[in-house]
């Protein structure tokens, strides 16, 4: 590979970088194709795409700077054979499928990763993945959201159920005197 094509590969990743919410960074030594493959196929549902990194091409890519100094500091820390997750959609979505896939397969080993031009660590993409998805975060903020209005509703409507239970309990007492 020629200088202008490491050079075309950089650019094209510093694309997929600034699109991405979340870049995973793995070892993949020891995983088989289909394998590979497998994750590839789980990834791709969330918006997901799976590469290869060439190390060399990556601290090209990082040289600029557009990327920030964290990212150029993990590039520069990244060796052996490295596999990146892209994920442009849901990041938790994506950390998930990752981290079950490297729960269920040893030979994947996650590394530190990227989020934005945020160097996040390996443990940091495992809280990831134990977050809720996207639309249970949103759901329980509506709900606390709603919470406050629903209560006031309820005092509200508190105030005649009560004359309507008072008044009703007049109209029996009237109705049966000996009571």
């Amino acid at each position: 590979m020629n200088r202008t094509e490491k050079t075309e590969l950089a650019a094209e990743l510093n694309e997929k970088f600034a699109k991405a919410s979340v870049a995973i960074f793995a070892d993949y030594k020891g995983l088989t194709a289909t394998q590979a493959d497998d994750l590839r196929r789980l990834l791709r549902t969330h918006k997901t795409e799976v590469k290869v990194l060439k190390n060399n091409v990556a601290r090209l890519a990082t040289k600029e700077g557009k990327l920030g100094d964290q990212a150029k500091v993990l590039m520069d820390t990244v060796v052996g054979p490295t596999l990146v997750a892209f994920a442009y959609g849901d990041p938790a979505a994506a950390a998930k499928v990752i981290h079950k896939f490297a729960q269920d397969n040893e030979a994947l080993k996650l590394k530190d990763s990227l989020m934005g031009v945020k160097r996040i660590g390996a443990k940091e993409v495992e809280q990831l993945a134990k977050l809720p998805s996207k639309e249970v975060l949103l759901a329980t903020f509506l709900g606390t959201l709603n919470a406050p209005i629903t209560s006031f509703v309820g005092v509200l409507a508190a105030v005649p159920r009560s004359l309507v239970n008072v008044l009703s309990a007049i109209e029996k007492k009237k109705a049966n005197p000996q009571a």
